[in-house]
């Protein structure tokens, strides 16, 4: 309340009808434009994601990376909620399922509330006719030529990282079955079958067998290289400018801009009672790194720190 109050005392957040204080009281149909740095979004919104499919009851996005599907954390972002919702006026617009930022590929939302239960219902309880594939670039030359991997997942006690998951004993139980498609130079594309749902299941399971992803800042990295990078992601030099010395270690530490996993088909029941078959191409950064070219890293990020 107190950085709103200053805000609108600021002239960042403005009405069209007046000039605000604190204090004044908002009469119905009043539009505010607010324009604070980590309130408002400092630009307008990124394009909607390619649509896959669509019906009266579903649409389906081709999910980029790096773009959350719903707004999170302390600091305002768009989030694929939001453009799909605006796509689709007057539909009570949901996320069926979620995908990680960094992950890219077939994103699965509903029109209506009982197709959301019906499907959220298929994903909890693994349903015979659902299935998800994803395509992950691991370091690394496995020994295997396809894997089954049944471990339980849950939290990591021993870990400084608080989101981190792990193979535990006493977790939940977790199968993966991963095979060997292609074998690069450094790395390996694997495809993924997921048998059941847990949180980071792909990433925690490739670790385990000591194949993690490729650009993985959360498995396969020590923990302090996580901290690191939040802590210092945003640290300036003393001229202002982003730390590139510190940005270039953590590319050197992970060697690909963002973890290399990739949503890449699902096959669900209809809340119609059809089948139906999604699939995602592989995103054009995957798809250099089979072509053997480097990757291309963005800049560090440019705003403000907090």
């Amino acid at each position: 309340r107190s950085q709103m109050a200053r805000e609108i005392t600021a002239g960042r957040i403005q009405s069209d009808r007046r000039i605000l204080k604190p204090s004044t009281l908002l009469q119905a149909g009043e539009v505010l434009r607010i324009s604070t740095p980590g309130i408002g979004p400092m630009g307008p919104p990124p394009p909607c994601p390619p649509i896959l499919y669509e019906d009266d009851r579903l649409v389906v996005v081709n999910k980029p990376p790096g773009l959350l599907v719903h707004p999170a954390g302390d600091r305002w972002e768009w989030g694929i909620i939001g453009l799909v919702r605006d796509q689709c006026p007057g539909k009570r617009i949901e996320l069926a399922h979620r995908l990680d930022r960094d992950t890219s590929g077939v994103l699965v939302l509903t029109k209506d509330g009982e197709a959301n239960g019906f499907l959220k219902d298929q994903l909890r309880h693994r349903k015979a006719d659902l299935k998800k594939e994803y395509l992950a670039i691991v370091h690394g030359h496995p020994t295997w030529a396809e894997i089954t991997v049944e471990a339980p997942i849950s939290e990591r006690k021993d870990s400084a990282v608080r989101v981190r998951r792990g193979v535990v004993p006493d977790g939940l139980y977790a199968k993966t079955h991963f095979t060997i498609r292609r074998k690069l130079d450094q790395h390996s594309l694997v495809h993924c079958l997921l048998h059941t749902g847990r949180t980071h299941q792909i990433r925690v399971h490739l670790h385990h067998t000591g194949y993690p992803i490729l650009g993985d800042l959360l498995y396969g990295q020590p923990d302090q290289t996580f901290l690191d990078w939040m802590e210092h992601r945003n640290v300036r030099d003393r001229t202002g400018q982003p730390d590139n010395a510190y940005f270039q270690a953590v590319r050197k530490a992970v060697g690909f801009p963002r973890q290399a996993l990739h949503a890449w088909r699902m096959q669900i029941p209809h809340p119609d009672g059809e089948i139906i078959q999604l699939e995602a191409p592989l995103p054009s950064d995957l798809q250099a790194v089979l072509d053997g070219s480097p990757p291309k890293w963005p800049e560090p990020e440019k705003n403000e720190v907090k």
